[in-house]
């Protein structure tokens, strides 16, 4: 596997990890330090040891799984975005500000399930330097990571006071930032 190939691969693993970090920037009164550090270090362990996982896991029972290897791709891209469908028409969640361990365990989890289907491609593809692979991928999680919180930091202070949620005529709730989008309904 070339250095582009994987810099791809980490950049798109990364891309939950980074919405869920701006989420959490957006969510702080104060940013410190400590929470893109925070944030780096549990999303990037996390899409570190869910593909070495998913490698071991591939390895281990690649002989059981080549036979019916596609349908079980098939049936996990099903059940991941009939999860996504569903997920988009419920309720929106709040934003929680805590970097604790039980805030950050289960969506450091939740960012890196596609890490774990990514690992065991890599054991199908027989990837030499497993160690290497997941260490970049974590490594660029971490960056992302760090970034988002910060990035989600400064466009919470800069819009906060201008963004309010408001309910047209026709009944969907829009967030509209007043910065951005002037009124014109009065």
């Amino acid at each position: 596997m070339q250095l582009w190939e994987l810099f791809v691969i980490a950049v798109g693993l990364s891309m939950d990890a980074f919405a869920v970090s701006i989420c959490k920037g957006l969510s702080v009164q104060r940013l410190r330090w400590s929470h893109a550090l925070t944030a780096g270090a549990w999303f990037g362990a996390f899409q570190a040891l869910m593909p070495l996982a998913g490698w071991l896991l591939g390895t281990r029972f690649e002989g059981l799984i080549t036979n019916v290897d596609h349908w079980v791709a098939f049936v996990l891209l099903v059940l991941i975005g009939g999860n996504m469908v569903k997920e988009s028409r419920g309720a929106c969640e709040a934003l929680d500000a805590s970097f604790a361990v039980r805030a950050m365990f289960p969506l450091a989890v939740a960012t890196s399930i596609d890490a774990l289907a990514v690992g065991v491609t890599f054991a199908f593809l027989r990837v030499d330097n497993i160690l290497s692979a997941v260490c970049f991928i974590g490594c660029t999680t971490f960056v992302l990571s760090a970034v988002g919180v910060k990035v989600g930091s400064v466009f919470g202070a800069r819009f906060q006071s201008r963004a309010e949620l408001s309910f047209p005529h026709w009944g969907q709730g829009t967030l509209r930032a007043e910065g951005i989008f002037p009124s014109r309904m009065a």
